[in-house]
């Protein structure tokens, strides 16, 4: 008669990475600094769903750290049911690096309702560690027109034949 021992299973990583969470954001969480802005990235991610806020403090650089709200981070938290994370593009932010970008797409859900939290993060590094340092703010970008414009009294482009300010030009 033989008895069979079933291995131990390990937990996979909120993150997403499919990494058992020891060998992925684990160690982060533990105080391991990151080693990229973008694996910072995903364990501040798995502290959400993990409720580490400890972590969430922490890897704030000093100026996010100023704003920090343990209950605002604890509130968001624990409404929410985690469900992914996906990194859709990272500049920078590799191990010799001194700053860089992670966009990405949190998703989770309230009440039932799934939503997505899009966001393009800056990272730096202080004191050698890497450290979120906010949202990038994109720069709008003016609109060039592409053909030339109406005159108010040149043919409509609709084709009706009448001039524009009796067609589509009037207010």
């Amino acid at each position: 008669m033989s008895t069979s021992a079933s291995a131990p299973t390990s937990e996979t990583c909120p993150c997403g990475s499919g990494l058992a969470h020891a060998d992925c954001c684990g160690p982060i969480l533990a105080g391991a600094p990151a080693p990229t802005a973008a694996a910072l990235m995903r364990s501040r991610y798995t502290a959400y769903a993990k409720r580490d806020y400890r972590h969430l403090e922490n890897s704030l650089s000093a100026e996010q750290r100023a704003d920090f709200s343990l209950k605002d981070a604890r509130d968001w938290a624990e409404s929410a049911q985690w469900l992914g994370l996906d990194i859709t593009a990272t500049e920078a932010g590799g191990p010799e690096d001194q700053e860089g970008t992670v966009d990405f797409v949190a998703r989770f859900s309230v009440n039932g309702e799934e939503r997505k939290h899009v966001e393009k993060a800056r990272f730096i590094r202080e004191e050698g560690r890497w450290v979120y340092a906010g949202v990038v703010v994109p720069v709008a970008q003016p609109i060039r027109r592409e053909s030339p414009k109406v005159g108010r009294n040149d043919p409509c482009p609709c084709g009706s034949g009448k001039k524009f300010k009796k067609c589509h030009g009037a207010a």
